[in-house]
């Protein structure tokens, strides 16, 4: 028989488990990693993701068969979305103490490997005290959490938990990955040092939300502590103040800074050639295709068969979502990746003062065995845009090269990419002159 701690694993990749196999086989979906044991990869994965979280679970596991945890925060903390409007919050701390504060710190981990991320993240437990959103700064552990987003470095926490932390390790192509969880039972708060910049922004209760966002921003916070911050309900008018899911938080910052950015650039004149921009991490090859035409925007994501979002696919999934000059008023079925990429794509432009039709094309491969969060989009777009890009004067020899950049033929990303469709057929005003 499993040890409890082991089952929880298993049982937490279940519906992984169900999703997963090669076509046709025999063997019963629910048996299916029971007989594989990590060594036939019958899921079809370079590496089996049970045993990577398995691994990751057996290093920390031996520093958390306790009821208290001492440990520097990088600073980070969770607030979840089950439930609302009332919701859990809390820390997320490791059995560490001194400079964890890359663990915190997506922005420090383009160089990572998908499974030093995991090691790292998975040291992080949540503690968990359920409150009404509205309850921000109400009670002992809502004020801590708060003085917690506003740090500036790692703080030491003291937590007590009403049962030992058990659970998950939490995958989520939207939050940075973590791992175990208990309630809190009390917490304390030492070393810490606030942000004076962030400060600022909450001490101002008259400063709304979005303006808070965009002036942290513009002094080069990084995008992650504003999320953070966003989610503990540091900004704001006093009175409308609330815990924002984490989930929600990462997404309405992308998308908030994104917005500002994109109305400033359609004011800058075009590029004045094609470009591509090209990056690969994580297994995903990633294409930045910029057009000398007036703003607008796609990302088109095309998932291998065995990836994360197409387990049991024989062909590779490929879908887009896009805007015009005028942005969108509906959430993208894409998700939050789409923002991600937007802000990534948008001060770049803004940097450099020009504006243009642009195209993000992701190419996500079997090594991409799990998601480690949406942050991963933003990174690796903002990557791409630091190396040199190859121009050209057309769009059909931007596609050619595009072309031997990717796996998948290059009419599967034409006939995706409502952009390049409306690129490629719809007449032109200056044709008729």
């Amino acid at each position: 028989m499993l040890n409890p701690w082991v089952s929880e694993v298993i049982e937490d990749t279940k519906t992984l488990t169900e999703l997963a196999g090669r076509s046709g086989s025999p063997i019963n979906y629910d048996n299916r990693c029971a007989i594989c044991k990590g060594s036939k990869l019958l899921c079809g994965k370079l590496q089996c993701p049970i045993l990577v979280k398995l691994y990751a679970q057996m290093k920390v596991k031996p520093l958390l068969d306790t009821l208290s945890l001492q440990g520097s925060s990088p600073p980070d903390i969770f607030i979840g979305r089950l439930g609302y409007p009332h919701v859990s919050i809390g820390p997320l701390i490791p059995p560490l103490v001194g400079d964890t504060s890359a663990m915190g710190t997506p922005e420090l981990w383009h160089d990572k490997t998908i499974y030093e991320i995991v090691d790292f993240r998975f040291q992080l437990v949540r503690g968990k005290h359920r409150v009404n959103v509205k309850e921000v700064g109400a009670g002992k552990i809502a004020e801590l959490i708060q003085e917690l987003a506003l740090s500036k470095a790692p703080a030491q926490v003291d937590a007590q938990f009403t049962r030992k932390p058990t659970g998950r390790l939490i995958l989520d192509d939207e939050v940075q990955p973590f791992g175990p969880s208990a309630p809190l039972k009390d917490m304390e708060l030492s070393s810490t040092s606030a942000d004076h910049r962030i400060e600022k922004a909450f001490s101002d209760t008259d400063l709304k939300a979005v303006d808070a966002v965009m002036e942290l921003y513009e002094k080069n916070v990084f995008v992650s502590k504003i999320q953070r911050a966003f989610s503990a309900g540091l900004f704001g008018v006093e009175k409308r103040r609330r815990f924002v899911p984490t989930r929600w938080s990462i997404t309405a910052v992308d998308s908030i800074i994104s917005k500002k950015l994109t109305d400033e650039i359609k004011d800058f004149p075009l590029i004045n050639e094609f470009r591509v921009y090209t990056h690969t991490a994580l297994d995903n090859r990633w294409v930045v295709f910029m057009i000398p035409s007036a703003w607008s925007y796609e990302l088109i994501e095309a998932w291998y068969p065995k990836t994360i979002w197409n387990p049991d696919g024989k062909r590779v999934a490929i879908f887009s979502d896009a805007e015009g000059f005028f942005g969108r008023n509906t959430y993208p079925d894409i998700g939050g990746c789409y923002f991600a990429a937007r802000l990534a794509v948008a001060e770049h432009l803004r940097r450099e003062r020009r504006q243009a039709m642009v195209i993000v094309m992701r190419e996500a491969h079997p090594g991409y065995i799990m998601p480690v969060g949406v942050w991963n989009v933003r990174e690796a777009v903002r990557s791409a845009l630091q190396k040199q890009y190859a121009a050209f004067q057309t769009l059909n020899e931007s596609l050619l090269h595009i072309s031997e950049k990717f796996e998948i033929n290059i009419k599967e990303w034409v006939r995706t990419s409502k952009l390049i469709q409306e690129m490629l057929f719809q007449k032109r005003i200056k044709e008729y002159l």
